[in-house]
């Protein structure tokens, strides 16, 4: 087997040791993979000198020390003896003298603690959110996070209307938050008033931050029900963490958020949703003057890269239940666009695209803060055309009077820029509400118009 680099699945070894034992261990549990012994880590063969010996002796130690029966084949290249062991994904959980090893990448990792007991729950064919909670029941789930769900599903039209008006240990049951008579974790992280008690971590941290990480300005923490959470957290960082730049168009002013916030609320939702929870580590907001940086604990599945990721993927979520009842909300898509929604959202907004960097055991999102434009022609032209508009109005007047007054010889860019927009901003009224298109129709001040124009004239 030929390869120009080591992978998720090709491995390299110069010469046979029995501790590499643990690779094929760890391919076996990692979706399969090729060990090549007699080629070195820059991928030149180099050959094994007792090529014999080992055709002879692997299959033996495999199936003795690993409970696996694999093929072994002898190949020549370049005129010298490779050893390939191609190994199967196993069906079941594979280990080596008592410890699991997986792949992550081109790496082989002994797994332990939380990463094992999702590992094995995994191989089972079952996901950590699923696992029954005892000693906690419907009636101990928080009303008002309840009723948001059936306020959203019913909003988003993902499930059945029906469905909404049951019990909820009916309607739970439908969201497959129910293993038997007990709750799953799922249904405590999503509806439970303190999900604390039960799983460590379920909450999220914000910080803000001067130039450094030493500078810690202020923080707060975030806690309740996951479906009560993602609000909260938007909310609070519009009204402490984020600026809203004002701009004006025409005389309608806009308020835009540093981050673009259907980014934002869908960074949220990604982090709260694809967290892993059974490490006990809190998502991390942090901003800083210039960025925004939001840390969950998890990893891609097994393979993917940031590019796949970037890319066209299927959707695979870390929390196949919490994922479902935020889908059935409208919250989310199922189809792994949460990544390209948050892009398009940043490029709609004219903001940077955020950056994401993963490792083994965190994810991270770097958002870039906008800041003001210098850059006032255009708005300044704008606002003073609209004041001219404004000013014209001593009596009522006609549209073409007031075109005329501003100096404007296109109809329509006069009136989808000037004259609809200073009625929807109830600068100016008709006089005719009840027959807009009456040829006798004319426009005239209101107060607030008046208003407008008594302000100095740098704030008009």
């Amino acid at each position: 087997m030929t390869g120009n680099a080591e992978s998720q699945h090709l491995e390299w070894k110069e010469s046979w040791r029995d501790e590499y034992l643990k690779w094929v261990c760890a391919f076996a549990n990692s979706g399969g993979g090729t060990l090549v012994v007699g080629r070195n880590d820059a991928g030149r063969a180099v050959g094994v000198t007792d090529s014999a010996r080992l055709l002879e002796d692997l299959p033996n130690k495999i199936r003795n020390l690993l409970g696996l029966v694999l093929p072994v084949h002898l190949r020549q290249e370049d005129g010298f003896d490779l050893i390939e062991i191609d190994v199967e994904a196993s069906p079941y959980p594979v280990t080596f003298r008592g410890k699991y090893y997986v792949r992550s990448g081109s790496t082989t990792q002994e797994l332990s603690g939380a990463a094992l007991d999702a590992f094995l729950l995994r191989m089972q064919g079952r996901h950590w959110d699923a696992v029954p909670v005892p000693r906690v029941a419907s009636p101990d789930l928080s009303r008002s996070a309840l009723e948001r769900f059936r306020k959203l599903a019913g909003r988003s039209g993902r499930i059945e209307a029906d469905w909404l008006g049951e019990p909820d240990a009916d309607l739970l049951e439908r969201l497959r938050l129910l293993d038997g008579t007990y709750l799953k974790r799922a249904a405590v992280l999503l509806f439970h008033p303190d999900p604390e008690a039960f799983i460590g971590g379920a909450f999220v941290k914000l910080g803000a931050f001067g130039e450094n990480d030493a500078d810690l300005r202020f923080q707060d923490e975030v806690r309740g029900p996951l479906l009560i959470q993602v609000q909260q957290v938007v909310d609070v960082l519009k009204a402490k963490y984020l600026r809203a730049l004002i701009s004006y168009r025409g005389l309608q002013r806009l308020e835009t958020l540093q981050v673009p916030e259907a980014a934002l609320r869908e960074a949220v939702l990604n982090a709260l949703v694809h967290k892993d929870y059974a490490s006990s580590v809190p998502v991390q907001i942090s901003v800083y003057p210039d960025r925004l940086l939001i840390f969950n604990p998890g990893q891609l599945p097994p393979g993917w890269t940031v590019e796949k990721l970037l890319g066209k993927h299927a959707s695979i979520p870390h929390n196949p239940d919490v994922a479902n009842t935020f889908f059935r909300a409208g919250q989310i898509e199922s189809w792994g666009r949460g990544i390209e929604r948050i892009r398009q959202a940043c490029r709609e907004a004219g903001s940077p695209e955020p950056r994401w960097t993963v490792d083994a055991t965190e994810f991270w999102v770097e958002f870039g803060l906008l800041e003001a434009s210098p850059d006032t022609t255009e708005v300044t032209t704008e606002v003073t055309m609209e004041v001219a508009l404004l000013r014209a109005l001593t009596a009522p007047l006609t549209r073409q009077e007031l075109q005329q007054a501003l100096k404007l010889k296109n109809a329509e860019h006069f009136r989808k820029t000037y004259l609809l927009p200073a009625l929807e901003a109830g600068l100016i009224e008709m006089t005719r509400p009840d027959t807009p298109t009456s040829r006798l129709q004319q426009y005239r001040l209101t107060a607030k118009g008046q208003a407008a124009l008594a302000q100095p004239r740098g704030e008009a």
